[in-house]
């Protein structure tokens, strides 16, 4: 187990509350206080780390997305909507006329882009009800004339985000990298478009200042 902490780069304490958890499949045994471990169980413990730290999910979560990823024959599908809701924000308390007003909101979105029709109580619903809620709350409302062209980039995204898994076959790695990519690439893309927006302020208010 010190070998495989070194490896992992994870304390010892942690690898057995892992293990607790049923986190962490335990190793083979050689001796009655041995075990020996594998590359497999490193990589599931910096999988574990970075749906954690880097993806923010809940220890339950994790290990909602782990059981169906170990169960054998699930469904991508499911196993990446057990992800999404473990990375969507909480839901914003909203009076009934906004409510109306953003579910149809994104129901005409979901049309328009040929998206699932979904339940009106679904977590990733919620979030975005909330959101449109509150943008439109601050006075933001012109921001609504570029909701579609905003879809339009998620859906490129969601091409990117599944195009890795062509020519994989196994079903678990599948799902793996599904879900990595579903959590860590929110990150990911909030990082760079922070840069984006620092390059595109410099250009955009340094214009001003020049006309001015």
């Amino acid at each position: 187990m010190a070998e495989l902490s070194g490896k992992a780069g994870v304390p010892v304490a942690t690898i057995k509350y892992y293990l607790r958890e049923g986190l962490l499949p335990p190793g083979e045994r050689t001796s009655p206080n041995q075990a020996k471990y594998d590359d497999g169980h490193v990589q599931r413990i910096k999988l574990i780390r970075a749906l954690m730290d880097v993806g923010g999910l809940a220890l339950t979560t994790v290990g909602e997305v782990l059981a169906a990823v170990d169960a054998g024959g699930a469904d991508p599908h499911h196993v990446l909507g057990i992800a999404q809701q473990g990375i969507t924000i909480s839901k914003q308390i909203v009076d009934d006329e906004a409510r109306d007003w953003a579910l149809a909101t994104v129901r005409g979105l979901a049309k328009r882009r040929g998206w699932p029709r979904k339940s009106e109580d679904d977590p990733i619903i919620q979030a975005l009800v909330g959101v449109l809620c509150a943008i439109r709350e601050v006075g933001h409302g012109w921001y609504f004339d570029k909701l579609d062209d905003y879809a339009e980039i998620a859906d490129r995204t969601a091409d990117l985000d599944l195009e890795s898994l062509a020519g994989i076959e196994s079903l678990e790695r599948i799902i793996e990298i599904a879900v990595v990519e579903t959590v860590l690439s929110d990150r990911l893309l909030s990082s760079l478009r922070r840069l984006a927006q620092q390059r595109a302020s410099k250009a955009y208010f340094g214009r001003l200042a020049v006309d001015d």
